[in-house]
């Protein structure tokens, strides 16, 4: 126990940049979002820095004023790692390393990082490991110089170089074997799919921390893992779950989240492959995060690469009960008033109003309007499956509930 109350956090300091594409507001959203990365991670955040331009610095990310500034930071309070907001080039790292001299990672690193730790099944680990060496290959040249210093002697004599080509081989050839092993699994995992019959497929989305393993431990009464951390989740959960007299299976899958590393996104395809073969996707939102509309967007962005964004979806606006509002006094005649200060009546008069049933509004952790929602998606699969067997219609009637 007493181990574990003395864990030494890396000590972080975040970097983003303020363009024409990403306002300050925006930018402040991103680095609050990588804060929350890092503490996921493990990390502890000392400071952030930002910078206003017209587009990031080709060689060093930032401006050369503001990375001395950032050194003379490092320097003075003995910083293990510096995270970047954006993905940085290997030229850049290779750059940013030499004027810094500390640990450099940037957003899509991180992430990387935190599924590393969160990944349990051999499958997660595998999707994982792909990842991590597609994004390493390119940067082999920066990150392994040290190569260079240690190799020597009998046998070893020869330019750097070659070690690195050697390098990038071995990565290359790992890579390979992880595909195929991949390959293999999902081909498994299809058979898989193929068994479960004809029951309706119900698929978990959204962006990561909304409370969608929260939501899959109540329905189902299973023990799913939830945390109030980010990709909590990386394994795909499936469970068959039973409402009125309605079976059917629901799968919790990975959160999505801005900016997701392409990397992961082609490896954890297999992953959502269970998005892809769903017949009914469960979105859930977290109505309480400032920036949920945004959230919205960027599953709808996967949704739509992975080919998904035309089946048949109920949106479920989940954490009600930590939703607030912020007021304006009645004597306040300067501040106006914006989305942030609508109350939950509001939202639901503005687009949500427009959806025509598909959308509910819960509290997964406190149970609120549960039954709404049970209800909903009761009468969603029923239809589903009733199209599919026709015959079978008079086995589910109407949904009552438990209650009743």
């Amino acid at each position: 126990m007493i181990e574990e109350l003395n864990i030494a956090y890396e000590k972080f300091i975040l970097i983003g940049v303020i363009t024409q594409h990403q306002d300050e507001e925006k930018s402040k959203e991103y680095l609050d979002e990588l804060e929350f990365l890092a503490f996921t991670a493990g990390g502890e955040v000392l400071k952030r820095f930002s910078q206003k331009m017209e587009m990031p610095n080709p060689k060093t990310f930032i401006g050369t004023g503001k990375m001395e500034e950032v050194r003379a930071y490092v320097e003075a309070n003995a910083i293990d790692t510096v995270v970047f907001d954006d993905e940085l080039s290997p030229g850049q790292q290779k750059n940013i390393q030499k004027i810094l001299d500390c640990k450099i990672i940037d957003r899509t690193n991180l992430i990387l990082d935190i599924f590393a730790q969160r990944a349990q099944t051999s499958y997660a680990r595998t999707q994982v490991e792909l990842a991590q060496y597609q994004y390493l290959l390119p940067r082999l040249s920066g990150m392994w110089t040290h190569l260079e210093r240690q190799r020597g002697g009998i046998g070893m004599r020869g330019p750097g170089e070659t070690e690195i080509e050697t390098d990038r081989r071995i990565v290359r050839d790992r890579i390979s074997l992880l595909k195929k092993k991949l390959a293999k699994i999902d081909r498994q995992m299809e058979v898989q799919r193929g068994n479960r019959g004809s029951l309706v497929r119900v698929a978990l989305v959204g962006y990561t921390n909304v409370g969608k393993s929260t939501l899959m431990n109540v329905i189902s009464k299973s023990d799913v893992f939830a945390e109030n951390k980010l990709f909590a989740t990386l394994d795909t959960t499936v469970r068959k779950v039973v409402i009125g007299n309605l079976p059917f299976l629901l799968t919790d899958t990975v959160g999505f989240i801005r900016k997701l590393p392409t990397q992961l996104v082609e490896s954890f395809k297999g992953t959502l492959d269970e998005v892809r073969e769903s017949d009914l996707l469960l979105h859930i939102v977290d109505i309480s995060h400032a920036s949920f509309e945004d959230h919205i967007a960027s599953v709808n962005k996967i949704l739509d690469e992975i080919g998904s964004s035309d089946k048949p979806m109920l949106m479920v606006f989940n954490k009600i009960d930590a939703y607030k509002s912020e007021t304006i006094d009645d004597d306040d005649l300067v501040t106006e008033r914006t989305t942030a200060h609508y109350t939950l009546s509001d939202w639901k008069k503005t687009w949500m109003n427009k959806m025509d049933g598909d959308a509910v509004f819960i509290s997964a952790l406190h149970k609120e309007n549960f039954e709404d929602f049970r209800k909903v998606v009761y009468e969603k699969v029923r239809e589903i499956h009733t199209t599919r067997f026709p015959y079978n219609s008079f086995l589910y009637p109407e949904y009552h509930s438990e209650e009743e």
